[in-house]
């Protein structure tokens, strides 16, 4: 990859309140060799001119799922592994051309593990894009949330869905996870939206079976990620010991105050659930979902504000996969709506992000991490819109789009 010095206007390093600039940064290889006022010029670097732009960590979305499509989730069900892997590829390449150049994965609906062999896959270089974490399956109680037998007649019997109803089974999928190589462990512990049959309200786990996966989990070294709707199953997870509560659509101030104490991190998924809302009142939505948002609509954007207000540990999500991945970069503009500043929202998709993915080589610009670096023309401190007009991507030293005629690697 060689040498490469970047001539910025302003830079977001991922931890400062404000912008700092004009900087250089110079890229030697996969990493971040010097940031400063002027840096060196090795022999053959290539000079790239952003002096227009705000440049930024790698952005970090916390929460995909590169190979569900909600819009035909049924018939995408019965796809191959391999056919959802390669699916999946084609996504996240695309995903990074928007600044994303690290992704999790928060589940897959497949009895294999499609997503743990793209993630080694792009991992050893053998296809080029976003770097990968992922937790494989969503382990969730018969009638749950992860429990996509509702999609289908009675007479299939697909084993796609991660399911059980006892701690001996709980167990067992826990360390099946770890055995196959995923990250995360992921569970629901309250019903969904969309999913026929259960209900965001309510909590599908029992405290024990909650507690024994988490349990489990920790014994495995391995951090828990909880879908949560209810304010009563936020508070379970976090006394469960989770690491990141997903959605949190109902969360209450009790609940927040806990997880600001357990130092768990929120991942709100805000721009989704405002398209929803908006859905609702378009009469978009699909049958099972109306009742729910019906009900829920007035406290859902309470509990936004409330996460807004809060001191929690925000990390950016967006649950693409469940909506279109190119509407996942809105996130940013959806977290300033719901009452978050910029810097905020820009420190969630990074050093927050990375913070609660245990990565500490990203989402800062520092020497020595990796030259994950995204460029946007603007100030997103004062237009968070910005943020969707990124037109330069860098990942580990590798350039993959570019606003100038400098040769670009195509993925």
């Amino acid at each position: 990859m060689g040498a490469c010095v970047l001539l910025c206007g302003g830079m977001f390093d991922g931890v400062a309140d404000h912008l700092s600039g004009p900087v250089e940064i110079l890229v030697e290889d996969d990493r971040i060799a010097e940031i400063g006022p002027t840096v060196r010029r090795p022999p053959g670097a290539q000079t790239i001119d952003l002096s227009g732009h705000t440049v930024s960590p790698g952005f970090i979305d916390c929460h995909v799922h590169l190979t569900m499509d909600a819009a035909d989730l049924a018939r995408q069900t019965l796809a191959s592994s391999a056919t959802k892997a390669l699916k999946g590829l084609s996504i996240a390449r695309e995903y990074m051309r928007y600044g994303f150049t690290t992704l999790r994965d928060m589940g897959c609906v497949d009895p294999d593990f499609p997503t743990v062999d793209l993630r080694n896959a792009l991992a050893a270089g053998l296809v080029e894009g976003p770097r990968l974490i992922v937790a494989a399956h969503i382990i969730s109680s018969s009638a749950g949330h992860g429990d996509l037998r509702g999609f289908y007649g009675p007479r299939w019997d697909i084993p796609v869905s991660a399911i059980a109803d006892d701690a001996g089974t709980i167990k067992a999928l826990v360390r099946r996870e770890h055995a196959f190589g995923s990250d995360w462990i992921k569970t629901t512990n309250t019903g969904g939206y969309f999913s026929p049959g259960d209900d965001p309200a309510r909590v599908t786990w029992f405290d024990d079976e909650m507690n024994v996966l988490a349990a489990t989990a920790r014994q495995l070294g391995m951090p828990v990620a909880v879908h949560t709707g209810a304010a009563d199953g936020c508070r379970q997870a976090i006394r469960a010991g989770a690491r990141s509560l997903e959605h949190a659509y109902l969360i209450d101030a009790e609940a927040l105050a806990m997880a600001e104490r357990a130092g768990a991190w929120l991942v709100p998924t805000m721009q989704m659930t405002q398209e929803d809302l908006h859905a609702l009142h378009e009469h978009t939505l699909p049958c099972q979902a109306i009742w729910k948002f019906s009900r829920d609509s007035g406290t859902i954007v309470e509990s936004q504000r409330l996460i807004a207000q809060s001191g929690v540990k925000i990390a950016y999500g967006t649950d693409c996969g469940m909506f279109p991945f190119s509407h996942g970069i809105l996130e940013f503009q959806a977290m300033v709506a719901a009452g978050l500043t910029p810097l905020r929202a820009l420190k969630a998709a990074t050093s927050v992000a990375a913070e609660l993915l245990g990565q500490d080589d990203i989402g800062v610009l520092a020497a020595g991490k990796h030259a994950d670096i995204v460029a946007m023309p603007g100030n997103p401190l004062a237009d968070i819109g910005v943020t969707a007009r990124v037109d330069f991507v860098m990942k580990s030293g590798r350039i993959y789009r570019s606003p100038q005629r400098t040769p670009a690697t195509s993925l």
